[in-house]
């Protein structure tokens, strides 16, 4: 199994009636601003691991590294009763989490995929919080004509009677072993050590001993509200901080969206942020802190580190 160097530490915070999971590396204080890591969906913040792990002995020394599960993911249960989740309380989780861990300091963020994407809204929303900002693959959704909405709210509800009826449950696997083998699958990339590390994290037993993800199933509905291009062009040129955009190789994007959204329309959106550089990671996938851990750090690193 994989060996971490550098060993986490794990502390639940009292935010807007969540006991908030979040994961932290470094010293208790540092005299350079936090390092905040924020996954994807269906992920944890465990999954930085790696990266960390690759990160130089100075910078480490000289960084508070601060890594949440969000709502509903890894260690912070969800809301109770919940059956959907409402995108723009990630923000708000963020905001108070800032609050607790960095008050009237500006922090520098980092975010994979979904992370990303709330990352450079939360930049637009309190760019006075973000001192450099690092999106992770987070290139937002395809845009939407707003004739689409009686037929999308149309299936936030039919989705929400699914869910109900047990239809959208999550798989659960007889071991870890089961686990780590589905996540070499959906990431052919991933080495077996470090599937097998994340897989304790990513899962757990049952009372049954069946392992389940740590991910609530109501985020498998789909959001209410349609994707407003024109409000997420706002938010990013609202954005103040120096912006790392990093993307991997493989052009996951294309991959997902077959046409319907590609790597030259987000490139022109993030033409919207008035200090934007972008990054390419060779021989990665969309889980590039797992694919290329010493690649994506070194970026990081680097970014964070200029003046």
């Amino acid at each position: 199994m994989y060996v971490t160097r550098q060993t986490s530490r794990s502390e639940f915070v009292a935010i807007r009636q969540l006991n908030y999971h979040v994961r932290l590396w470094g010293p208790e204080t540092a005299a350079l601003p936090p390092l905040v890591l924020v996954h994807g969906w269906m992920d944890v913040a465990a999954s930085y691991q790696f990266v960390v792990d690759a990160f130089g002995e100075d910078f480490l020394r000289s960084r508070r590294i601060i890594a949440p599960d969000w709502r509903g993911f890894g260690l912070t249960a969800p809301p109770v009763p919940t059956d959907h989740y409402f995108f723009p309380d990630y923000l708000a989780d963020l905001d108070q989490l800032l609050d607790h861990y960095a008050p009237g300091t500006p922090v520098d963020l980092v975010g994979h995929s979904m992370g990303g994407n709330v990352a450079m809204f939360y930049a637009g929303v309190r760019p006075a919080r973000i001192r450099r900002l690092v999106n992770l693959e987070g290139f937002g959704m395809p845009a939407n004509k707003p004739a689409k909405a009686p037929g999308r709210y149309a299936q936030w509800m039919d989705e929400l009677k699914a869910l109900r009826r047990g239809e959208m449950a999550l798989n659960t696997y007889d071991s870890a072993a089961g686990v780590a083998q589905r996540l070499m699958k959906t990431n052919p990339r991933l080495s077996q050590d470090k599937a097998d590390w994340l897989a304790r994290h990513w899962a757990r037993p049952n009372a049954l001993g069946q392992w389940e993800i740590l991910g609530d199933a109501a985020h498998k509905i789909i959001n209410a509200q349609l994707f407003r291009l024109d409000e997420v062009l706002a938010l990013y040129e609202a954005i103040s901080a120096p912006t790392l955009a990093v993307e991997a190789a493989d052009d996951s994007l294309g991959q997902w969206w077959k046409g319907r959204y590609s790597l030259d329309e987000y490139h022109q959106r993030l033409t919207h942020v008035r200090d934007c550089r972008i990054a390419v990671v060779p021989d990665a996938g969309h889980m590039l802190h797992h694919d290329q851990p010493q690649a994506v750090a070194a970026l990081i690193e680097q970014f964070v580190g200029d003046s």
